[in-house]
């Protein structure tokens, strides 16, 4: 009980200094928290990938197509209990800066295959019957103001031209990271448009996407699938829906380790700060740590003086840094909708920054609590004064 408040009254013999050292923790923590959690939201759509789920594309490129006729030969691959296709679409709303994910689809393949997005079923029966319909996510409808029966024209960059779509149904996502922020059409309705503009892009599908029975099947189903348009003029690569969107998330690898590289680089700095802070604390205190050895303290009373102080300003610091990365990632949720579809800050995260805010603590205090515990009585009485 002594030793505790010794140590609370040692935190706050120089409040400035004490302060000022707690404020970069805090600042620290919560940047380390926010930089994790995006990286973390980078892969989301790995996290939330199906393992029954199988991805089919060209073997050169997502940007070169597969005839639609390759749909009834999936199909008949031992293992597939569903298949659905779609296009790409990349059309944009207004202006560039409002544009968001749209992809041509086929909707009762897709729908089901989908069982994440969750619409009403008067919504989906609309939707599957009106070629010129849409669905669109909670999240998206609610940024423009959408509702059902709207009129929504997106300008073509795949293909060109201006396309109209009535607003069918408006889903939902089954679970929180579910992608709300993106508009399904129907692939019949680009196909006839393609067919009287473009005929040479049409009966195209850009992929295919494949349920399949079992996960164990995975491998299996898709070497079957690749085996069979082997040597054709479109051959296929058919991977995992979690290696499909590794792929795109390896695009972006080098900014991501970047941003982990700096996200440690704060811990370091931090730890840096409070060293120094301590080892000035030590420095000035040797003469009180003399008379604490002379009053008949041991060094295990010293140490865990030292630790302490150390302990307490790092626990706080992080404390107050864990409670600010909430408000600070609402705020940030606003700020980056367009990007991640929420903002989350996990678990995992937060056992970080208190494992990183102990580990501070801990080596900071290591130096001067050597110091202090070895310092012999009479050449700490001679510093006094």
């Amino acid at each position: 009980m002594y030793i505790l408040k010794i140590i609370i009254r040692n935190t706050l013999r120089h409040r400035l200094r004490t302060g000022l050292t707690i404020l970069g923790i805090t600042i620290a923590i919560l940047a380390f928290g926010l930089l994790r959690t995006i990286v973390g939201l980078w892969n989301v759509g790995v996290e939330r990938s199906v393992a029954t789920r199988l991805i089919t594309r060209n073997a050169i490129s997502l940007v070169f197509s597969l005839p639609i006729s390759y749909l009834d030969r999936i199909r008949q691959i031992s293992g597939v209990k569903g298949v659905s296709y779609g296009n790409w679409f990349g059309g944009i709303y207004i202006d560039e800066k409002y544009f968001f994910a749209s992809e041509a689809i086929e909707p009762q393949s897709f729908l089901d295959l989908y069982p994440e997005f969750i619409l009403p079923p008067e919504e989906k029966t609309a939707f599957i019957r009106d070629r010129k319909g849409c669905i669109v996510g909670r999240r998206l409808a609610a940024r423009y103001g959408w509702k059902t029966g709207d009129l929504i024209t997106l300008k073509g960059t795949i293909f060109p031209g201006q396309w109209e779509f009535v607003l069918r149904g408006i889903f939902t996502g089954a679970e929180k990271n579910t992608e709300e922020r993106m508009l399904f059409f129907n692939w019949a309705y680009l196909n006839e448009s393609l067919k009287k503009t473009t005929s040479r892009r049409a009966d195209q599908a850009g992929f295919y996407m494949i349920g399949i029975n079992r996960a164990d099947d995975a491998a299996q189903v898709s070497q079957d699938v690749d085996r069979m348009f082997k040597n054709s003029l479109a051959e296929t690569l058919t991977e995992t829906e979690k290696a499909f969107q590794l792929g795109f998330a390896s695009m972006t690898e080098a900014i991501m380790v970047a941003i982990q590289i700096v996200s440690y680089l704060v811990i370091v700095i931090i730890m840096a700060v409070v060293a120094n802070t301590m080892a000035m604390t030590a420095r000035e205190r040797i003469g009180e740590y003399a008379i604490f050895k002379a009053m008949g303290f041991r060094g295990r009373h010293i140490a865990g003086m030292v630790f302490g102080e150390s302990l307490l300003i790092t626990m706080t610091g992080c404390l107050m840094g864990i409670l600010l990365t909430f408000p600070v990632g609402s705020l940030f949720s606003g700020m980056l909708g367009d990007y991640f579809p929420v903002f989350e800050v996990k678990r995992s995260t937060l056992y970080l920054d208190i494992t990183f805010a102990l580990l501070v603590g801990c080596i900071a205090g290591i130096i001067p609590t050597l110091r202090a515990v070895r310092i012999r009585i009479a050449d700490g009485l001679r510093r006094i004064g």
